[in-house]
């Protein structure tokens, strides 16, 4: 499968990516872009989007990347660092770049910005490669 059919096949099934109001822009070998814009009920308390919301944009663009390949992967670690408050109406872009990839193992680097190409996060995520091909 190319790695357009394995995340269109992914984003048929993932409900929450579609919530999210996630738009698929790139999907290539080890990478992916993705945007989305922020909705009032994304808020916090403060006003400001949820940390979850750049959490779980730039997680949907580690699983699409790292799936890519054909290879069934999940996420084992991830990390993020908030960098500027979100607020709503801004569009996130998420774009997930492979580091490293070996047989079980894959590292990304996943810079958040905003509609003003702003650093509002960074992410990073280990995959585990399964070994099972998608299908």
């Amino acid at each position: 499968m190319s790695p357009e059919e394995i995340v269109n096949k992914m984003m048929s099934q993932d409900a929450f990516s579609q919530w999210l109001g996630i738009e698929v822009l790139e999907s290539t070998e080890g990478a992916s872009v993705l945007k989305m814009t922020v909705r009032k009920e994304m808020t916090n308390g403060f006003g400001v989007a949820h940390g979850g919301i750049s959490y779980s944009i730039a997680d949907s663009a580690l699983a699409f990347a790292s799936n890519s390949h054909g290879i069934k992967s999940m996420s084992i670690e991830t990390s993020i660092s908030h960098t500027k408050p979100v607020m709503i109406g801004d569009t996130l872009i998420a774009k997930a770049t492979e580091k490293t990839k070996g047989n079980k193992i894959a590292v990304y680097d996943i810079p958040v910005q905003n509609q003003n190409g702003e650093m509002i996060a960074l992410f990073k995520g280990t995959v585990y490669r399964s070994g099972k091909e998608w299908e």
